[in-house]
């Protein structure tokens, strides 16, 4: 498969698109198109969402996923067809590619370490926390809503179980969610 380019990215399509509708007086919309290689119908699409069966489909898929996580896509299109639905593999590898479930099941070689790997020490192991701001953790979890999912992330303080920061994104690029550790200083905790 080839690799895909900057320029290829459907997100640098979509910041084309952006800089086209800040007006200019001076240049023509056909002229901004024609400098930012867009064909000018490209403008006016309007991205359609995922429709409401699939959203179903993908609901029941994320609710099997969990009661069996060994299931992989051939078993879970078994499983869809089995229940009414006419499905074949591509869809559910999609739907479960989109969604970013895979199946659970045991690899090969996976606890023999390669040549050059550091074998990271487990820090906090005998620490016992006994103040606030002595130590931090970070989780990561999804919500399923209505149309979609939304994932939460959350900072927190493992004395006072305070959370200390969270952020909602529609994806887990890392770039939606606003706060990093660096902003925490320790005066500013509770």
């Amino acid at each position: 498969m080839a690799q895909m380019g900057y320029c290829d990215h459907p997100s640098f399509h979509v910041l084309r698109r952006e800089i086209l509708f800040e007006k200019s007086p001076k240049i023509s919309v056909r002229h901004q198109c024609t400098l930012l290689g867009l064909p000018r119908s490209s403008l006016y699409y309007q991205p359609r969402g995922e429709s409401a069966e699939t959203l179903h489909l993908m609901r029941l898929l994320d609710t099997q996923y969990t009661a069996t996580p060994f299931y992989g896509i051939r078993r879970m299109t078994a499983w869809l067809r089995m229940q009414g639905y006419q499905v074949n593999h591509k869809r559910v590898a999609r739907l479960m590619r989109q969604m970013g479930i895979k199946a659970i099941y045991t690899k090969p070689h996976l606890s023999q370490a390669t040549a050059g790997h550091v074998m990271y020490p487990y820090l906090l192991r005998g620490v016992k926390v006994a103040r606030v701001n002595h130590v931090w953790s970070t989780d990561i979890t999804y919500i399923r809503l209505h149309q979609g999912f939304v994932y939460l992330v959350a900072m927190m303080d493992w004395f006072s179980r305070y959370v200390l920061s969270w952020a909602l994104s529609v994806t887990l690029d890392g770039q939606g969610y606003g706060f990093n550790a660096g902003q925490f200083g320790v005066g500013q905790v509770r």
